[in-house]
């Protein structure tokens, strides 16, 4: 249904960096680079990060939320790791969401912009 998602960011240089490491651990890189925007995917721009230099800050709780699917759980606590080191903050350790479904396991960070990003995956039915 969404083919990509869309997200302002006050420096975009900073953001690169950030998203770099975030994104590499979901298996996503830089596809494309322009002077004011980065598109991150595995073969097209399925994330892309745009220079908004008059952004304002965002609270998260007011902001952006964006889920991005992740292959295991090893890659969201990656995800959730890479994040903190590059700067973001955890918003949620990795684990269960049983709040959501007792197969639901994802971390929640926030971006140096305010932006809370999220990775999920599913664990396998106890049938």
């Amino acid at each position: 249904m969404i083919d990509h998602v869309s997200i302002g960011v006050r420096d975009l240089a900073r953001a690169a960096a950030f998203y770099d490491a975030v994104l590499a651990s979901l298996g996503m890189a830089q596809v494309r680079a322009r002077e004011t925007r980065i598109g991150y995917g595995k073969n097209y721009p399925e994330f892309w990060i745009n220079a908004r230099p008059s952004r304002p800050t965002t609270a998260p709780s007011d902001g952006l939320h964006i889920c991005l699917r992740a292959p295991s759980t090893g890659a969201v606590d990656a995800f959730h790791a890479a994040a903190v080191q590059a700067g973001g903050t955890s918003d949620g350790a990795p684990g269960v969401r049983p709040e959501y479904s007792d197969r639901y396991y994802a971390a929640f960070v926030v971006d140096p912009d305010g932006n809370k990003i999220e990775a999920v995956t599913f664990l396998p039915s106890a049938s």
